[in-house]
């Protein structure tokens, strides 16, 4: 098991509250450019859900249902920085489970944490992300929780763009991956809501299949 669909309602829900905020922006004339150097016609930002009450309360409860039923033996939530930290807070808070978070990198001072939080080895952890695209880094987090004793049971996320090379590395690594939303469902909503029109749909669907040669 690796990728794991939530329901189409929440999908679906999803998709269309983060579009209706602007968390995701949609621009094929002037593309946004990734970290990475790709360009791309999507651009995602969850932490904008924060600032709204009723959509931070829905993806909230709609994480920590992902949560209880597909990792009911959940004893830890872990938060991936910095988008899923306070996400996982969230989530912990409701679900009445011991919180901790991954930094990149271990802090350059003090302590010099990678982890922050109480360590429990043996403990089962579920991490959070706002966000999963290649799947790199929410990867290195989960080796970094798994080296410090942890058992990495699965990762919950609030949006996927489902490429091909996460879903492998997600399958490689044995670790679950629970999305409420990805990127089929963004374009559905997109199309029906009229952010786009059927050709700039098919342009849309062009660039996930191929981002780093996309134009």
């Amino acid at each position: 098991m690796s990728f794991v669909r939530i329901d189409e309602s929440t999908a679906r829900t999803v998709a269309s509250k983060l579009l209706e905020i602007g968390a995701i922006k949609l621009n094929q004339k002037n593309p946004f450019t990734w970290s990475s150097g790709w360009k791309s016609p999507v651009y995602c930002d969850n932490r904008l859900a924060l600032s709204y009450p009723e959509i931070r309360t829905f993806v909230k409860e709609a994480l920590a249902a992902a949560i209880r039923k597909n990792y009911p033996q959940a004893e830890y939530i872990a938060g991936v920085a910095t988008a899923g930290i306070p996400q996982g807070a969230l989530v912990a808070d409701l679900l009445q489970l011991p919180f901790v978070y991954v930094r990149p990198k271990p802090k350059e001072h003090g302590m010099g944490n990678l982890i922050e939080g109480k360590i429990d080895a043996g403990k089962k952890v579920v991490l959070i992300e706002d966000l999963v695209s290649t799947g790199g880094s929410s990867l290195k987090a989960a080796l970094a929780m798994q080296e410090a004793g942890f058992r990495v049971i699965g990762m919950t996320a609030i949006f996927t763009y489902g490429f091909e090379i996460a879903e492998k590395s997600f399958a490689q690594a044995e670790i679950p991956l629970v999305c409420l939303s990805d990127f089929n469902y963004l374009l559905t909503e997109a199309v029906e809501k009229k952010y786009l029109d059927e050709s700039q749909l098919a342009h849309v669907k062009g660039w996930r299949l191929d981002p780093g040669n996309w134009k």
